[in-house]
């Protein structure tokens, strides 16, 4: 790359870290337990809305995995998650009524909390929905991971979002509180995805999977990304640019391997469909707080009309995180 071509990459940071710093005006504290972290805690970080039902579960799958501290913006709920994640004693939480929209779908909050709370640590940037498996996370708790990303030099740890569906409508099974929702959503697409390269942030854009043949058939270039970097060594000067796909400075990014061999990926197991989807697409269609007016959603309404199936012959139902690995979709790379 240039020298003008890096310029113009150092002033975006610095553009995207001055925005963090004005939201964060637009974030209320509820509940600061910050002072209990520990000097060598893994630290989840999180937006959400009206997730109630989820939370139970989303908690519990995380201290097990063994976060030490969660750091959650709740926007605008109205469902009882406010009040529930006050009580937990693990829990440091921000309120705001402000626009998703306009903080960069809550990029600007996060980045703010992670340059405040998140320096020097190991940081996990995920959705209530997404659940990451790793190398060897059934007998190894995340700090395994983490200590040896350090001692390997290496700063982030990339994740692809695998969609994960039920077998059937997506209405047939109700989700019930503290359940796991791969009990319900356990099938998985093995293939149909796309790769490509991007020059300028050096990260491989991935596509495909249920969402891309289901809502984006006609269009399968603007099917969302799969893409993620979602557990970082955090330091006060790095910023993320588009939800967890992207990260400033750009050699964040470069987490796989060109010349032979595999780098250590994993993925996040993405629970969106279940039976309460509908409502929530429903909701977000008439907010139209995500990304472009929420032409997502408006895919997820216009195909939910037609079918709410996304199983198809040539689906994979989900055993453990060796399975993933097996169909090339995660590595354990020079990790054993």
């Amino acid at each position: 790359m240039s020298v003008i071509g890096k310029y113009r990459l150092r002033l975006k940071r610095q553009r995207q870290r001055l925005r963090a710093w004005r939201k964060r005006g637009e974030l209320r504290c509820l509940r600061d337990r910050t002072r209990a972290i520990g000097r060598g805690d893994v630290l989840l970080f999180s937006t959400l809305r009206n997730e109630r039902i989820r939370l139970p579960y989303f908690l519990r799958y995380y201290r097990e995995m063994g976060i030490g501290h969660f750091l959650i913006v709740e926007n605008g709920s109205d469902d009882g998650s406010r009040e529930y994640l006050e009580e937990q004693p693990d829990v440091s939480l921000w309120t705001t009524q402000a626009s998703y929209k306009r903080s960069g779908f809550g990029v600007d909050w996060l980045n703010w909390l992670q340059r405040r709370h998140g320096h020097g640590h190991w940081t996990l940037v995920v959705d209530v929905d997404e659940f990451l498996v790793y190398p060897f996370c059934d007998t190894r708790p995340i700090r395994a991971l983490t200590d040896w990303l350090d001692a390997s030099a290496l700063r982030a740890f990339p994740a692809m979002l695998l969609d994960m569906y039920p077998k059937g409508p997506i209405d047939a099974q109700p989700y019930r509180e503290g359940q796991d929702p791969i009990e319900i959503a356990a099938w998985f697409d093995s293939g149909n995805y796309t790769i490509r390269r991007n020059p300028e942030y050096l990260d491989l854009w991935i596509q495909g999977g249920p969402r891309a043949r289901a809502f984006f058939a006609d269009d399968p270039a603007r099917a969302p990304a799969l893409n993620k970097i979602p557990l970082v060594k955090w330091d006060r000067r790095y910023a993320y640019m588009r939800s967890t796909h992207v990260l400033l400075p750009r050699g964040l990014n470069y987490v796989y391997d060109e010349f032979g061999g595999e780098k250590a990926s994993g993925c996040l197991l993405h629970a969106k469909f279940l039976d309460t989807f509908l409502d929530k697409s429903a909701e977000e269609m008439t907010r139209r707080q995500h990304y472009a007016a929420s032409r997502e959603y408006r895919a997820y309404s216009a195909g939910l009309r037609e079918r709410t199936d996304l199983w198809c012959p040539w689906s994979e139902k989900y055993i453990n995180w060796r399975q993933l690995e097996i169909l090339g979709l995660m590595s354990k790379g020079n990790w054993a």
